[in-house]
């Protein structure tokens, strides 16, 4: 079969999604394109294949996708088209009447081949795969997305993952409705084969999108020990949860010593009511005795945030603002971070509050989210000023400034800030 493997978005990265579904496709014999609409664009005959199957790994993806499935549909009538990754089963139905024949979730590569090979396949499937090296060379070149910019440079970013899935339940997070607890692991030996091909095609940073590192600590330990004594002047990135950062933290030194420049940890807020409404495992205390032993490392960390959900008040934004500055942390945060408004999708654990049924305000299937309104009104509008802010032009401390004074209304001096630091950052801002 002639195979067209489609994603529109993954936050910089040359997508994991594509390319592991590819080496597993060929493997079986079929003929494969990619097209990564992220920095490329389609095939000029798209009559030249047999099925298409658009990656799915986040709520942008998606909606990017959907208006693409729905003309694709309408045009090649005879085309088998499927939906595959995180975001997929949480809006199957959705994207059934867009025209996909087959959604997959979880585990997706297994059943991708056998819907090819003309197998009905839906759901989604968690049983712990033999994975094989993901086929990269089928994808642009690495130098066409995101760069790390560390002293002054810019270096050329590859993309691994060692495991899928979290162990955790946060309320918020689309990784739950999928996964429920449960997380996999790709075998060390196809990670670092992984990473190897990415070196000899130019990366000089690897970014592992694992939701959370040290799910298994074990194993992430020994992959980091291993790349590192092959590759000692490469260095990496991780996401951690700031309960693992705690738990974990005689672990904190190696990573350093293993390459590791900066870990990416979804804090989400700093008030302690809304972080147990989130089911995080983390207080605003636990947060800033993570700060301290990340930089104890000589690691820099890059917190996220979702600055306004429906029981942000003003003071607690506020304060999420002066602490960052406290903790000198302003460099460390992109702007747009303090400007996300809490994203219910289809199927989410946050729908279980009553707080949040409170504030619904119906489905947006286009969208593909449950609208929500503030009870405080200024709340909103306070929102939508600092999505505004967050967007324009100048410097991290810059916009910071102008978040303050729309924050405070002016009436409180914006805490001073420490001259501008030079942090590790990638320079795809997004992270949903």
């Amino acid at each position: 079969m002639r195979v067209l493997l489609v994603n529109t978005y993954d936050l910089g990265h040359q997508p994991f999604g594509l390319a592991s579904p590819a080496a597993w496709l060929l493997r079986d014999g079929h003929q494969v394109t990619c097209a990564d609409l992220a920095v490329g664009r389609l095939p000029a005959d798209l009559t030249d294949f047999d099925c298409i199957a658009f990656h799915l790994p986040m709520h942008t993806a998606t909606r990017m996708a959907a208006p693409l499935i729905q003309r694709m549909r309408r045009l090649l009538p005879s085309v088998r088209i499927a939906c595959y990754g995180l975001y997929a089963p949480l809006n199957a139905e959705y994207l059934r009447e867009l025209g996909a024949e087959a959604v997959i979730g979880g585990e997706f590569e297994p059943g991708l081949v056998n819907w090819v090979n003309g197998a009905s396949v839906n759901g989604v499937a968690l049983e712990r795969l033999a994975f094989i090296p993901p086929q990269r060379d089928l994808l642009p070149v690495l130098d066409n997305y995101a760069k790390l910019r560390v002293d002054g440079e810019a270096r050329t970013v590859g993309y691994t993952e060692a495991s899928r899935g979290c162990k955790h339940r946060c309320r918020h997070c689309p990784v739950v409705n999928v996964y429920d607890g449960r997380f996999r692991v790709v075998s060390g030996e196809v990670v670092l084969e992984d990473i190897r091909r990415q070196v000899a095609a130019g990366a000089q940073h690897i970014t592992f999108g694992d939701p959370d590192f040290w799910n298994g600590p074990t194993h992430a330990e020994r992959i980091v020990e291993a790349l590192h004594a092959e590759f000692p002047a490469l260095t990496y990135d991780v996401t951690i949860k700031v309960e693992h950062l705690l738990q974990n933290r005689g672990g904190l030194a190696g990573l350093r010593e293993t390459g590791c420049l900066m870990i990416t940890s979804a804090v989400e807020c700093l008030d302690d009511r809304v972080l147990a409404l989130l089911e995080k495992g983390h207080t605003k205390a636990d947060f800033v005795e993570a700060v301290g032993l990340v930089r104890e490392a000589g690691l820099t960390l890059a917190p996220t945030f979702i600055a306004f959900t429906p029981w942000t008040t003003r003071a607690a934004y506020i304060d999420l603002l002066r602490t960052l500055a406290e903790l000198e942390l302003v460099e460390n945060v992109s702007p747009v971070q303090l400007a996300l408004r809490l994203l219910i999708p289809t199927g989410s654990r946050l729908l279980e509050l009553p707080e949040v049924q409170a504030v619904v305000t119906g489905f947006d299937r286009e969208a593909l989210l449950h609208r929500w309104q503030h009870p405080d009104g200024e709340m909103d509008q306070l929102a939508a000023a600092a999505i505004r802010i967050a967007g324009k032009r100048g410097t991290r401390a810059e916009i910071f400034r102008q978040l303050w004074e729309q924050a405070t209304n002016g009436d409180y001096e914006t805490p001073p800030l420490p001259a501008r630091a030079t942090v590790p950052f990638l320079d795809e801002p997004w992270y949903c």
